[in-house]
């Protein structure tokens, strides 16, 4: 697999718009959750982490990038639908924390083998450029997207958030489409 690097930036900077536009959501969402929750799924990360670690052999190359990304995109579909068919409930509380778990399984793999992937030192640079330029304009939209549908009468916190989820949809579908042109097969 080859790497697509303008397309790759453009994932990252659509990947982090989307932290930037759901990471309020989580405060609503979790709400139905015991603290102890947090512990227990704090646990379970970092001996899930210690066993992605162990498989750095296997996974430090595009090919395995590509499909552990593909991956957590699609957990974070599975997060978005989540909310939307099941509404804010213990149910759907436990299953999207879980999901968010399974994502940042791999957060420090990622980290590790973009830096491997993308081998200059101004890539590396300019993605997290990116990656926080996505992010602020994720939050920024955010913040607009709360006080226009306050402003509309919405003052409901779990009707803001559950619109807010078609939103996040069409960002993730983007999130995906770039994700998949950024890695090309070697002719």
């Amino acid at each position: 697999m080859r790497l697509h690097v303008k397309n790759y930036l453009a994932y990252r900077l659509f990947n982090s718009l989307f932290l930037g536009l759901s990471v309020g959501t989580v405060f609503i969402i979790y709400e139905p959750l015991m603290p102890s929750v947090y512990s227990l799924g704090g646990i379970f990360l970092a001996l899930g982490m210690i066993v992605v670690a162990y498989q750095y052999k296997k996974l430090m190359n595009k090919k395995a990038f590509f499909w552990v990304l593909l991956a957590v995109e699609t957990v974070t579909f599975v997060i978005i639908f989540t909310f939307l068919f099941l509404g804010k409930s213990l149910l759907s509380a436990l299953i999207i924390y879980i999901c968010y778990q399974v994502t940042f399984l791999f957060g420090s793999y990622t980290v590790r083998v973009e830096t491997v992937v993308l081998k200059h030192t101004k890539l590396y640079s300019l993605s997290d450029i990116i990656k926080q330029i996505g992010y602020l304009l994720g939050l920024g939209t955010a913040f607009v997207y709360y006080k226009a549908v306050e402003f509309n009468g919405i003052s409901d916190k779990i009707s803001q958030v559950y619109f807010l989820h078609y939103m996040l949809i069409a960002v993730q579908v983007t999130v995906i489409f770039l994700l998949i042109i950024s890695f090309v097969r070697k002719k």
